[in-house]
């Protein structure tokens, strides 16, 4: 199973076409800004004279574009901190997942190869997919899982992913502002 943020389209070569369009922005918006002060400045004889309207237009949508081209930077630093700050989360809940089900495998007492079953069913794979992984028969992976459902006192595939789960819900921060997870 590839993880979430692996399945996303590339986010490098997001970010480049990203910063790419602004600064295509920003060059038209240079670009416009130098026109209109030459416009102001050629078609002007005097500085009092008031600005025609194509003028003003053309000054407050130069200005337009330069506060939109600030937003915009503003908001990609924004997203990608947030990105960062997801990836984090993501890696620390991982890990909790990955804290609680060895710890669930060592108390049970479950051998190397009922681990490893073990393990592949928590992640969903079928009996099959599972005997394909291990390159053993349905027999055996069966044979384990009956094993693993003795050992840790359940009846099943649901009542042992319930218990995991029980487990991982015990240990969730009791407050979203609580950057680590309590044992």
């Amino acid at each position: 199973m590839r993880p979430f943020a692996s399945s996303l389209p590339g986010p490098r070569r997001l970010i480049g076409g990203v910063v790419l369009l602004v600064s295509l922005q920003a060059f038209c918006a240079g670009f416009f800004v130098v026109d209109v002060i030459d416009d102001i400045w050629t078609e002007r004889p005097s500085p009092l004279q008031a600005l025609t309207l194509l003028q003003g237009i053309e000054t407050a949508s130069a200005l337009a574009m330069l506060v939109a081209i600030v937003l915009e930077v503003r908001l990609v630093v924004w997203l990608l901190r947030r990105q960062a700050g997801m990836e984090r989360d993501l890696r620390l809940a991982g890990s909790a997942v990955e804290s609680v089900v060895a710890e669930h495998f060592a108390q049970w007492g479950l051998t190397g190869a009922e681990a490893d079953v073990a393990l592949f069913m928590v992640k969903g794979l079928s009996i099959a997919e599972i005997a394909t992984m291990r390159g053993s028969t349905e027999a055996t992976v069966k044979s384990h899982l009956n094993a693993i459902y003795r050992k840790s006192g359940t009846t099943g595939r649901p009542d042992l992913l319930a218990l995991i789960l029980d487990s991982l819900m015990a240990r969730a921060p009791r407050d979203a502002g609580e950057g680590a997870l309590r044992n």
